[in-house]
């Protein structure tokens, strides 16, 4: 039977924050299996708990410093699938980021089996025009922590 942690857990020696994810009957097709739209919620609820974790949720970055987070690209490898009722962990690596653009590696895992592998770029925006604009400062001195 699968697990699931209790909450996230942030491996400072792997620079690697893991979120906790269980498939539920919604996610998956009729034969049980987790339909591939679903993984790339999966990804963003991820990168949304380690941004908090990181003290920036979505809303105070709109709100104290006028920016979003957008996806701009993302490259998937779906290797074998998940399951209803399975226990999965979510885990989010900051690969690079620039003074725009942030990459991550991101992967869903089952135990020791690797599900999917992503690679993910997210851009930051200006919340009124949607305009690419620098990472606020604050955020800049965490994500450079992070590597």
């Amino acid at each position: 039977m699968s697990r699931i942690a209790t909450r996230p857990a942030l491996q400072t020696d792997l620079f690697t924050y893991t979120f906790p994810v269980r498939v539920y009957y919604e996610n998956t097709d009729t034969g049980g299996v987790v339909y591939h739209g679903e993984y790339f919620k999966f990804l963003e609820r991820a990168r949304t708990e380690w941004l908090r974790h990181l003290g920036f949720g979505h809303q105070a970055l709109a709100r104290d410093h006028r920016v979003a987070l957008v996806v701009t690209s993302m490259t998937v490898d779906f290797l074998k699938p998940a399951r209803l009722d399975d226990a999965v962990d979510v885990s989010v690596k900051l690969e690079s980021f620039s003074k725009v653009r942030c990459v991550f590696e991101q992967q869903v895992r089952r135990e020791d089996e690797i599900l999917v592998k992503a690679k993910v770029t997210v851009a930051c925006v200006s919340a009124e025009g949607l305009k690419p604009v620098e990472i606020p400062e604050p955020l800049k001195r965490k994500l450079e922590a992070s590597i």
